[in-house]
């Protein structure tokens, strides 16, 4: 086996303009994959890291209350009691904390607009405090009833400052509207496509918003320290949580606005539990990741047989080029299977050396544009879930992607090599002489 790899090894450096070309293509295919695969694992984790804090939790206990039949308002009543029975039921916990939620209109002196309420213990929320960067003001004035916490875009789009005050007009669950008036305490920098439409304030002012008791709020955020646990445990609060007498509304994969309109025609009233998770509730915007995805495939699929097309071409050269050789080597004796192997080792040989080149430069380019920090347009913000561009590379999947693109130019070089070694050694020579 040694001796065929050295044989591809120096047919490889023999052709050497064949072989850059061809290698060069094949790394090619492996950068472009590998920076592909960088944005999207990226795009997840910042869709991942900006969702968990600004609109949901790994794993979420949420639920509707009926006042009447056909009206709804997304809360839960009761709910330090859920909490103590959540630590309980969650080993996996890393921390759980409540949010209220709301739809309401914030109206400045110079504009308005339509944004979700959240209503938040700052205190008590690590995750917020990591991810949420402060551009003005202090994230600490969220822990006074009356503050409110704005993103820079719609700061500018409210014409406001730290310290002016903002009007939150909202319906309450008895169908009036109530008013309340806030300062703005902070100005965030925008986390993507989360922070057009969320705003936060304390979350006894927003009580006061929606006229709500003190032991009702909007769901409870569980967040896991594996996040590979969110299916089990979701299983087993649904579980546990009918068995403690709860009654759970069934499993629906959507953000909570869009079960309003469901649970607005079935006909009860009282609580019911709405167990969710962080996909089910920015379900709504993970088509880009998957746009992406599809497209990479596509792309890569394209690229892949441009490449196939062009080893199956050098083979075929290469063959006709060597045909005394191979004639010479079937005529001492060398077994068919191995003629089939020098060749099949020669398009692995190739195949490997350029994927490690591409991943190579793929890895640098990744690094060189997480170091240079760079800022995206909104338009492309909004789409990605940041600001910042980030290219996150995982090494499993770099690693994964040059065995596949290896196994294809392998792959693709199996029907000239196994022609290569049907040739007679008698018809081989004769066709050179």
């Amino acid at each position: 086996m040694f001796q065929l790899f050295l044989i591809a090894f120096r047919n490889l450096g023999t052709h050497r303009r064949r072989t850059l070309l061809l290698g060069g293509a094949i790394a090619g295919v492996t950068t472009l994959l590998v920076i592909l695969m960088g944005l999207s694992t990226g795009m997840k984790e910042s869709m991942l890291r900006s969702a968990t804090t600004l609109a949901t939790g790994h794993v979420n206990v949420a639920g509707f209350y009926k006042v009447t039949a056909g009206q709804a308002a997304p809360v839960v009543t009761g709910y330090p009691k859920i909490i103590e029975q959540i630590r309980q039921d969650v080993p996996e916990l890393d921390y759980v904390v409540q949010r209220g939620r709301g739809w309401a209109k914030l109206v400045s002196d110079t504009a308005a607009m339509q944004v979700g309420v959240g209503g938040i213990d700052v205190q008590n929320e690590p995750g917020f405090r990591r991810v949420v960067m402060v551009k003005e003001g202090s994230l600490d004035a969220l822990s006074r009833p009356g503050t409110l916490l704005i993103f820079e875009k719609q700061a500018k789009k409210l014409g406001v400052k730290v310290g002016d005050t903002l009007t939150i007009v909202a319906p309450t669950m008895r169908g009036t509207s109530n008013t309340v008036d806030v300062t703005v305490g902070a100005i965030a920098a925008n986390v993507g496509m989360m922070s057009d439409f969320n705003v936060f304030l304390h979350a006894a002012t927003l009580r006061s918003l929606y006229q709500l008791r003190d032991d009702t709020t909007g769901a409870i955020l569980v967040y896991l320290k594996d996040l590979s646990q969110v299916p089990h445990v979701q299983a087993r609060l649904r579980q546990s949580l009918e068995k403690a007498g709860h009654i759970l509304m069934d499993n629906d994969p959507r953000a909570f606005w869009f079960k309003f309109e469901v649970v607005n025609r079935e006909g009860w009233t009282g609580q019911k539990l709405d167990i969710t998770n962080w996909e089910d509730e920015i379900s709504f915007i993970s088509w880009t990741l998957t746009a992406l995805n599809s497209l990479t495939g596509v792309l890569i699929f394209v690229l892949l047989v441009i490449i196939g097309v062009g080893i199956m071409n050098t083979l075929w050269i290469a063959i006709r080029e060597r045909t005394r050789e191979i004639g010479t080597l079937r005529a001492i004796g060398m077994q068919r299977r191995r003629v089939l192997l020098m060749f099949l080792f020669e398009a692995m040989t190739l195949g490997a050396l350029g994927t490690l080149a591409g991943a190579t430069v793929g890895l640098g380019v990744c690094l060189g544009v997480n170091a240079a920090n760079v800022t995206m347009p909104d338009v492309v913000a909004v789409f990605i879930m940041s600001d910042k561009l980030n290219l996150a590379v995982n090494a499993g999947s770099v690693i994964g992607a040059m065995v596949f693109i290896t196994g294809c130019t392998t792959l693709i070089s199996l029907i000239p090599s196994f022609l290569a070694a049907r040739l007679k050694p008698v018809t081989a020579m004769h066709h050179i002489g």
